[in-house]
């Protein structure tokens, strides 16, 4: 019995043994490629995005708050707001109800604190910082805090005993403030050293708690800029 196979079918499977052999050739190229190639510029992007959205949770708290902030005087010339202390709470809950109503509803990851004394040692801020989920829910969490200069609704202030703080409550906020960018909004809320209540002081010199503001955006530069990924450290994942 002649089993030979007739020479077109000989043909059209050797062609399609190629064919098959070149299609898992370059299939497996691909995947080479894929698993060997550099991040892309995308890929890089949302890196940077990640990793600043978890800077209020991997950055040391010094690093978020400093021992010194500087600002733009009253008189002129440049000064140094000092730390007094940093809580090490992160509930979302140290600010008006109004407020905490709305930064539950735009999710709040975690909220730190840190209180500061200017370089003449009467006025107090407290500067708090708000991590949200993303950049949308910081900008609809951010209509919930005054933008007119008022403490309320705003920040409680944080106070620390047996320090130039320990009278540092609520009834002392003279001033307030709400910064965004990126997934965080930076809050502040001032008041004077001595603890008068806000309608006890005999002068409204709302100049005197604008450093306040200057220094809740060097704090929120510092949390909000990206920076573009280092796939050879250890910290970053490409």
């Amino acid at each position: 019995m002649n089993t030979a196979r007739p020479w077109p079918t000989l043909v059209v499977a050797s062609a399609l043994t190629l064919v098959c052999a070149v299609a898992a050739g370059v299939s497996g190229s691909a995947a080479g490629t894929e698993l060997t190639r550099g991040p892309s510029a995308a890929e890089l992007q949302a890196a940077a995005r990640r990793e600043v959205a978890e800077r209020w949770r991997t950055w040391p708290s010094g690093r978020i708050f400093p021992a010194t902030l500087p600002y733009s005087a009253e008189q002129g010339g440049r000064e140094r707001a000092s730390r007094i202390g940093i809580s090490p709470e992160t509930g979302c809950y140290p600010v008006d109800p109004k407020a905490i109503k709305a930064l539950r509803e735009a999710g709040c990851q975690g909220l730190l604190r840190a209180t500061y004394i200017d370089a003449l040692r009467g006025v107090l801020v407290t500067i708090g910082v708000v991590a949200l989920r993303d950049e949308p829910d910081a900008v609809r969490a951010k209509a919930a805090f005054s933008d007119s200069g008022k403490p309320v609704p705003g920040l409680h202030p944080l106070a620390f005993r047996d320090t130039v703080a320990d009278r540092f409550t609520p009834d002392v906020r003279q001033a307030g403030s709400v910064r965004q960018a990126g997934p965080y909004l930076v809050l502040t809320t001032a008041g004077q050293v001595d603890g008068r209540p806000a309608d006890a002081a005999d002068e409204q010199r709302p100049s005197i708690f604008a450093f306040a503001t200057e220094i809740s955006e060097r704090v929120l530069t510092d949390l909000s800029t990206p920076r573009m990924p280092d796939c050879t450290a250890e910290e970053w994942r490409c």
